[in-house]
């Protein structure tokens, strides 16, 4: 090949030389010569390619390289020329089939074989595709042997790779050709042999051509085949024989006679060994055992597609093979293709039941759960569903007598890895992960010991927890009822989204798997070792138990499931949902049972009952859904059951009352499928009814009674109202009697509505009324809430006749944990939490209902004595709101009757009459006026007074509690009457000489030594407080006696050096008690220790009296300086009752010592200590010498001119700051004791300063004109259990 000199500046202009062939190129048209480059003769390319040409191989070469190069970039341009001449074209064929059979040189011939295919397929040459056929026929004919078919051979698989017709054409028109190949396949030459591998490869890839050559295939082809992919060494045959298996083995024909000539039809599940010539399962588990990943793939597929085409049929023959071993052996391995293959072969294996009984799963588990945490890692989540797919197939297919994880440790990791995959952002990775914790939760999956509990919790709230990320759209509508809705949602006009379905499919398997825990959990309660971890120390806690683990899916339950599945259920319902989801309540019923009560009120106070009803009513109407209408009834009916057991307001029901309502709501349950106007519309039916639909309306009206207990009103109250009212009018009609709950149902839902609609009529009052006269016992059919009470008082027929019983079984089911067991008279009152949280129910009938108040009264007396105490706290809380005159009357007259029936029938033994008559004077306490001062004793108060007094006569000191409510009773009737009233009361109690003797023997308790194991305490504190009445009773009456000058029948003793002595040394006494003794030893100071009733005598005889103490008698000095220091120190203590008696006693004593011994008196005063508690009363705060007791103890020592304990100074500072002060604020107790202070300093003539004095006289006008009416405040209390006069106290 020359360069033509002629055209060398064209060349050069060009930039590109002419290939031409010198010795002929003269001879050819121009238009031979391509005008782009390569500047190409095809003419002259012609004639050098052929064999006659005598151009050397090389040259050959390189124009055929770019005679290819022209065609690729010029195709139009050289189709078009050679198109014009078929001769052209015949020869140029020709030619380059030439090259094929002449020259052994592989890159010549490639060229060659590209250009002659690239000629048919862009020239469209039909005829001369069977004439080059037709020559490849009589070469390969020719042939004796298939040694230089190497070309022919490649040249028609690439033919037919290019042209798709040319597969059909070599089979029906050049058969031969076909049968040709067989020949190449037995000639050991593994190049040709790839090289008719890929020609049979494109003609079975046609599905037309596949079905014209199965009789070849079957009868020939099919051990030439896999004899050959048996032995095959080199990569190209290989590959190209995988390639074809590929093809054979999409028809299933095929794959058949290749696993007929495997061996497989005589292989059976005990076979153990397979054929080893030529199987295709031994075949390619040599390819799976190469290193090249490439070929194990190809493997993989190929079982893949063996498979594929029946499981059950072929995988015998692989399981035989060992083939599971090694394909989870694969799994280690880091390539995504090879694990997804891997993936996908043992997924079909899985349909095999023989797979698991060889123990393949048990063998590679561990292999899967390491691969499965390794693609975690990966960005994979196709590859990661596959894996998780195989997981869930082997979780469920596994049996059960095999166990899959044979140590604990492989358990907690699969744990971890569903944990971590149901993190995945990608929901197909989710929903498919979900799926496995599914079937991960089996028992024979979790049974080995230990059971990995921590493990499954973290699982299981892992799963709950991404149910609840999911990013539903909150609906933002407003709800409306109307009719079948459920709590927080209505139904969409539109179908949900697909976002909603997929998270609906996420959130079911979610559901399936929490109910395969708890299905779990309940297999556990009958293993003994599943309970705890056997393995943990028995001191240490255990956590690893099976009840920490129930009570933990009781409690993710309710914090994560029900919220979760709830809102979902706002958006899209969907009944295989719901079925699941209350089955799953339904279990944990039995999981927890220490805690199904509990739970079950939860569950109905948040409207399960009216969720379940309407499941029923919208999707289980005629026969669909079975399985929900199954599930709602069973949940309902186990709902139910708890719910009445646990009806805490009339205790647990009888063994009979839970059977007939069991096997109502059994029976009935799964009929019912109304909504709420249906319901009631049934519940009103006023015709005769059969007694199937009598039990139907008793299901119903179960149902809404314990809906209504935990407020769950579905239905309007007046429309329910008058449902019951028929009901029961029917039931009446038929002259039947219904169970006692399912009566009392109605009874608390008519209560309950009655506000709501009108009163009822006196039929269906009297058909209650025989209804319930028919009940043995009515505490069958009550139910502890206000409007029952209310429903059985506010009807005249209904209180009458069973009011008594209706008020006692209020009050025995309230709680009395608030009443004041050890202050029965206590005047602020402790209500029970029913009555706190309702406002006292009872109070408004109390007051509009003498009968009801009667019925009380009645209580106190007969009932016991906690309903009595009951009772107590009611009025207590009644008389302090209600303080009514004609009230207290009435209740005092019947008092009155009470304990003089009691004395009459008891005569001497009244107290044998019952523990009640305590709460009875306790009661008659109560009805004492506490803020009227002056009023006129009646005769049923001398009465009373009278038959009280005689009544304490019959007691002894052991009937404390009886006691003490008397001597409140009798202290509180001479402090709040007249004068003229108190003197009558004072002599009524003087002429009972029991009654005295009584008063000295209580006395006396105070000087008795307490138990030594309460030196330190003292007296009970019942005991206590009947001392601190005594004490207080016994100052009233001696000072009432006194003033009267009242004749006296029996005189009290007391021995005055044991008085003194409970105020000095006494431990850890009360300050009421203190106060009380003060009081009495203020009343004996006050009479100059000299009383007709009270007679104060000395045990300390024989010793040396001192000159003062004849004038002091029968005091003596050393005990009026050691009084005073008591008084002192009890002064210190800054409690506000004990300081006014302290200041009361003080100032008695200070009188008596002035009367007695003036020197003694202004030797107590002076004494320097008095100064120093004088200023350590002042350091409470500012001004605080305007306290009443500090006033009048400042006054005290004013009057006996104590100038070294308050000097001028001091008085001067105290006015001075007492003109700052604005008398308005002040209290009247204040005022008054100021008022006296200055007078007292005023009439000493104690300052010296006019400008004092001056001050003083402003201060005195300026009190003179407040007001002289002090604001009222209440003078009787009760303090500790014990009636207190202030005013008592204090003046």
């Amino acid at each position: 090949m020359e360069v033509n000199p002629e055209l060398r500046g064209d060349e050069e202009a060009t930039g590109a030389a002419l290939l031409l062939y010198q010795r002929a190129h003269f001879r050819h048209d121009p238009r031979w010569l391509l005008p782009r480059p390569p500047h190409l003769c095809l003419a002259c390319a012609l004639e050098l390619l052929q064999a006659t040409s005598g151009v050397s191989l090389v040259r050959k070469k390189h124009m055929l390289s770019c005679f290819h190069d022209a065609l690729t970039r010029h195709t139009t341009s050289v189709t078009q020329l050679l198109a014009q001449n078929e001769t052209v074209c015949t020869h140029l064929i020709g030619i380059l089939f030439g090259l094929l059979r002449s020259i052994d040189d592989g890159p010549v011939l490639e060229l060659s074989i590209q250009v002659l295919i690239q000629l048919m397929v862009q020239l469209k040459l039909g005829p001369f595709v069977h004439r080059l056929l037709e020559e490849c026929q009589k070469e390969l004919c020719n042939m004796p042997s298939m040694r230089g078919s190497l070309a022919t051979v490649t040249l028609l698989g690439k033919m037919a790779d290019a042209i798709p017709s040319l597969a059909e054409i070599l089979v029906i028109d050049h058969g031969s050709l076909v049968e040709q190949q067989l020949r190449g396949l037995m000639y050991p030459n593994e190049a040709l042999k790839a090289a008719v591998c890929y020609l049979y490869g494109k003609l079975y890839s046609s599905p037309t051509v596949a079905e014209k050559l199965s009789g070849h295939f079957r009868e020939k082809l099919c051990p030439l085949f896999l004899t050959t992919l048996d032995n095959a060494q080199s990569k190209e045959l290989q590959i190209n024989c995988i390639g074809l298996l590929r093809e054979l083995l999409k028809y299933d024909r095929f794959v058949s006679v290749i696993m007929s000539k495997s061996g497989t039809a005589g292989i059976s599940e005990n076979a153990e060994v397979l054929q080893e010539e030529n199987t295709l399962p031994l075949v390619l588990k040599k390819l799976l055992l190469s290193r090249d990943e490439t070929l194990q793939v190809a493997s993989m597929h190929c079982m893949a597609a063996v498979l594929v085409h029946s499981p059950v049929k072929y995988a015998p023959a692989f399981i035989h093979a060992d083939i599971p071993e090694f394909l989870f052996e694969h799994l280690s391995c880091t390539t995504e293709a090879l694990l997804w293959a891997a993936y996908s072969c043992l997924l079909l294996l899985t349909e095999e039941r023989l797979f698991f009984s060889k123990c393949h799963t048990v063998y590679g588990i561990e292999s899967l759960v390491r691969s499965l945490k390794g693609i975690l890692q990966l960005n994979n989540p196709e590859l990661l569903k596959q894996g998780l797919l195989l997981f869930t197939e082997i979780l469920k297919r596994q049996p059960e007598e095999i166990k899959l994880f044979t140590n604990s440790a492989t358990c907690k990791d699969a744990s971890g890895v569903l944990q971590e995959a149901i993190s995945s952002p990608v929901l197909e990775v989710v929903a498919e992960a979900v799926r496995a914790v599914a079937a991960f939760f089996r028992k024979h999956h979790l049974s080995l010991p230990p059971v990995p509990y921590r493990e499954l919790q973290a699982l299981v709230r892992a799963l709950l927890d991404r149910c609840a990320d999911l990013s539903l759209p909150v609906s933002r509508r407003p709800v409306h009822s109307c009719g079948l809705l459920l709590p927080g949602g209505r139904p969409s006009s539109r179908g949900p989204s697909r976002a909603v379905l997929q998270q609906a499919e996420i959130l079911r398997g979610a559901l399936e798997g929490f109910r395969n825990v708890c299905r779990l959990a309940m297999e556990f309660r009958n293993e003994p070792s599943a309970q705890e971890n056997p393995f943990t120390a028995p001191s240490t806690e255990k956590e690893d138990t099976l009840e920490t683990f129930s009570e933990f899916l009781l409690s993710v339950c309710d914090s994560l499931c029900i919220p979760t599945v709830m809102r979902h259920s706002e958006q899209a319902m969907h009944p295989a949902l719901m079925e699941i989801f209350l089955s799953v309540l339904d279990s944990l019923f039995i999981i927890v049972p220490h805690m199904k009560e509990k739970f079950s009120k939860k569950l109905a106070s948040s409207s399960f009952i009216r969720l379940s009803l309407e499941l029923k009513a919208r999707f289980c109407s005629g026969q669909s859904h079975p399985a929900l209408n199954q599930a709602c009834s069973g949940f309902l009916s186990s709902l139910c059951l708890n719910l009445f057991s646990a009806l805490e307001e009339t205790g647990p029901p009888s063994r009979e009352g839970r059977s007939v309502v069991s096997s109502i709501l059994q029976q009935c349950l799964p009929q019912v499928n109304t909504g709420g106007s249906e319901s009631l519309a049934l519940l009103s039916d006023a015709l005769y009814v059969d007694e199937a639909t009598r039990q139907h309306q008793y299901c119903i009206l179960l149902l809404l009674y314990l809906a209504y207990v935990h407020e769950d009103r579905f239905v309007r109250e007046a429309d329910l109202f008058s449902a019951v009212r028929s009901l029961l009018l029917s039931i009446q009609d038929q002259a039947e009697r219904p169970p006692p709950a399912v009566f009392r149902a109605a009874i608390y839902l008519l209560a309950l509505c009655q506000d709501k609609a009108e009163p009822l009529e006196k039929a269906p009052l009297s058909a209650i009324r025989k209804m319930l006269e028919s009940i043995p016992d009515l505490s069958l059919v009550y139910s502890h809430h206000p409007c029952t009470l209310k429903f059985f008082l506010m009807y005249p027929d209904l209180l009458g006749r069973f009011g008594h019983r209706v008020l006692e079984l209020w009050l025995s089911w309230e709680d009395s944990s608030g009443l004041e067991a050890e202050n029965p008279a206590s005047t602020t009152p402790a209500r029970p939490p029913a009555l706190a949280d309702l406002g006292d129910p009872l109070l408004p009938i109390l007051k509009s209902s003498s009968s009801v108040l009667l019925i009380l009264l009645d209580l106190v007396y007969s009932s016991p004595v906690g309903i009595a105490r009951k009772v107590l706290t009611v009025l207590r809380t009644f008389l302090q709101e209600d303080e009514d005159i004609q009230v207290g009357s009435l209740l005092r007259g019947h008092f009155l009757q009470i304990l003089q029936q009691l004395l009459v029938e008891r005569g001497a033994a009244p107290l044998q009459a019952g523990s009640n008559l305590p709460l009875l004077l306790s009661l008659l306490f109560l009805v004492q006026p506490k803020n009227e001062t002056q009023r006129e004793l009646d005769s049923t108060d001398l009465k009373l007074l009278h038959q009280v007094s005689n009544l304490c006569g019959k007691c002894s000191l052991d009937h404390v509690e009886m006691l003490l409510s008397s001597f409140n009773f009798l202290y509180w009737s001479l402090h709040q009457t007249t004068p003229g009233s108190r003197k009558q009361a004072v002599a009524v109690l003087l002429s009972s000489t029991p009654f005295l003797t009584l008063l000295q023997k209580t006395l006396g308790l105070t000087w008795m030594e307490p138990a030594p194991a309460s030196v330190l305490l003292g007296p009970s504190t019942m005991e206590a407080a009947l001392l601190c009445s005594g004490w207080l009773l016994t100052a009233s009456l001696s000072a009432q006696q006194h003033l009267g000058g009242l004749e006296v029948h029996q005189t009290l003793t007391v021995e005055l050096d044991r008085v003194l002595r409970t105020l000095t040394f006494r431990k850890k006494k009360a300050a009421l008690f203190s106060a009380s003794i003060l009081r009495f030893l203020r009343t004996a100071l006050e009479q100059n220790l000299s009383s007709a009733l009270v007679t104060l005598v000395s045990s300390d005889l024989g010793q040396t009296p001192c000159p003062e103490d004849s004038a002091l008698s029968p005091l003596s000095l050393q005990q009026v300086l050691s009084l005073v220091v008591s008084l002192q120190n009890l002064l210190v203590q800054k409690d506000l009752l004990l300081s006014q008696a302290v200041v009361g006693c003080l100032e008695a004593l200070m009188d008596f010592l002035q009367a007695r011994n003036p020197d003694v008196a202004l030797h107590v005063a002076a004494q320097p200590w008095n100064r120093f508690l004088l200023f350590t009363l002042l350091d409470a705060g500012d001004n605080s010498f305007l306290s009443p007791e500090i006033l009048r103890l400042m006054t005290l020592f004013v009057r006996f001119r104590s100038s070294s304990v308050l000097s001028q100074d001091d008085i001067g500072y105290v006015l001075q700051e007492t003109a700052k002060v604005n008398f308005s604020e002040l209290p009247t107790a204040t005022l008054r004791a100021l008022s006296r202070f200055l007078l007292q300093v005023q009439s000493t003539g104690s300052l010296s300063n006019p400008g004092l004095s001056t001050t003083i006289q402003t201060l005195l006008e300026t009190l003179s004109e407040r007001s002289s009416t002090p604001p009222h405040h209440q003078d009787l209390v009760c303090l500790g259990g014990v009636a207190v006069s202030f005013s008592h106290i204090q003046d």
